[in-house]
C-alpha cells in the first residue's frame, strides 16, 4: 500500500527493461514495501504529539525540502509545462490528500483496521487507471476487484457496528484520492524517473505546506516524545520519500510483475507492525479479511498480465 509514505505505490509504470542482479533489486523492492508498511503506525506514534494538521503538514515540509535538496544536487532540470497539471494531481493526492485523510480516520480507527480498508487501494488504482487510459481489463479481472470490495466492505460495516463510522469514510476518500494520484503518477511516469515525479509533486506542495505549517503549530498543542517525533520523521523521509526511492530502484531491476507481489505483503507486514509496535489486538476478521484482498489483488495482477 504505495508515499505509503505516501505509503502505496502506483500500479501502472512504465519501466523498460529490467536492469541490475535480481537479487539486488528484490531486496530494494522489499525494503521499499516495509517502508510503505510501517507508515500507518509511525503516524499513530506522530499523532501522540502532534495535532492532525501539524503533522500532516510538517511532515509535507520536511519531504519537499528533502525532495528540493535531491533534486538541487543532482540538478534535475523542472519538467515541462505540459507535465504540472499532472503533477497537481499527484500531489493532491498522494501528499496531501492520502495523508491528511488517513491521519484524521486514525485519531478513532485503528491502524489495523485502517491496513485492511486501504488494502483495496491496489486494485481502486487499477479500476481508475483502466478508466483513465481507456483498457478493458477482462471478466476476471473485474470478478476479482469486486470481491475484494466486498470482502473489505463486510470487514468494514462488520467492525463497525452496522454502520460505516466518520473514519471509514475518511478512509473511503483516501482511496479515491490516491488511487487518482497513483494513476496519474503512473502516466507521468513513462516520461520522467518516478522518484522525479514524487519529488517536483512534494516542491510543489511547498509554498502551501509552509504557511499551512505555521498555522496549524499556532492552533493545535504540540507534546513532544521521543515516539512523536520518530513517527513525523519517518512519515516524512521515510515513507514519502525513501521508500519510493528503494521501490523505484528495485522495480527497475526486476520489472512489474515481480515487484507487484512483493507489494500483496504490504496490509499483511501492517497488521504485524500494529501488534508489535503498538500493542493492538486483532480480531480474526482482520487477517483473514487481508489475506482475502491479497488473493484478489493477485487474481487482478494475473489477469491484467
Amino acid at each position: 500500500m504505495r508515499a505509503q509514505s505516501s505509503a502505496i505505490t502506483p500500479t501502472r509504470i512504465a519501466v523498460t527493461a529490467p536492469a541490475g542482479p535480481p537479487a539486488a533489486g528484490t531486496l530494494l523492492a522489499g525494503l521499499g514495501v516495509v517502508a510503505f508498511s510501517l507508515t500507518f503506525p509511525a503516524t499513530a506514534w506522530g499523532l501522540e504529539g502532534f495535532g492532525p494538521w501539524t503533522l500532516v503538514a510538517v511532515r509535507s515540509v520536511l519531504a519537499a525540502l528533502i525532495a528540493g535538496a535531491c533534486l538541487l544536487a543532482l540538478r534535475v532540470p523542472p519538467p515541462g509545462r505540459r507535465h504540472w497539471p499532472g503533477l497537481a494531481v499527484v500531489a493532491a493526492g498522494v501528499v496531501v490528500g492520502f495523508p491528511l485523510l488517513t491521519t484524521l480516520a486514525l485519531r478513532t480507527s485503528t491502524t489495523a483496521h485502517a491496513a485492511v480498508v486501504v488494502g483495496l487501494l491496489p486494485l481502486t488504482t487499477a479500476l481508475l487507471s483502466a478508466l483513465r487510459v481507456g483498457t478493458r481489463p477482462s471478466r476476471t479481472f473485474w470478478a476479482a476487484a469486486f470481491a475484494g470490495a466486498v470482502a473489505v466492505a463486510a470487514f468494514t460495516v462488520q467492525q463497525s457496528g452496522g454502520a460505516l463510522s466518520t473514519a471509514d469514510l475518511y478512509l473511503c476518500a483516501a482511496l479515491l484520492v490516491c488511487a487518482a494520484g497513483y494513476t496519474e503518477g503512473g502516466r507521468l511516469a513513462r516520461v520522467m524517473p518516478g522518484w522525479q515525479v514524487i519529488g517536483w509533486a512534494l516542491v510543489l506542495c511547498l509554498p502551501l505546506a509552509v504557511p499551512a505549517a505555521a498555522v496549524a503549530l499556532a492552533y493545535e498543542p504540540v507534546r513532544l516524545t521521543a515516539q512523536s517525533v520518530a513517527g513525523l520523521l519517518w512519515v516524512a523521509a521515510g515513507s514519502q520519500f525513501l521508500g519510493l526511492i528503494l521501490w523505484y530502484r528495485g522495480m527497475a531491476a526486476i520489472g512489474i510483475p515481480r515487484a507487484s507481489q512483493l507489494q500483496l505483503a504490504q496490509p499483511l507486514l501492517t497488521l504485524v507492525w500494529s501488534v508489535l509496535l503498538l500493542g493492538e489486538h486483532l480480531t480474526v476478521a482482520a487477517p483473514l479479511t487481508a489475506a482475502a484482498v491479497l488473493v484478489c489483488i493477485a487474481v487482478t495482477q494475473r489477469a491484467r498480465s
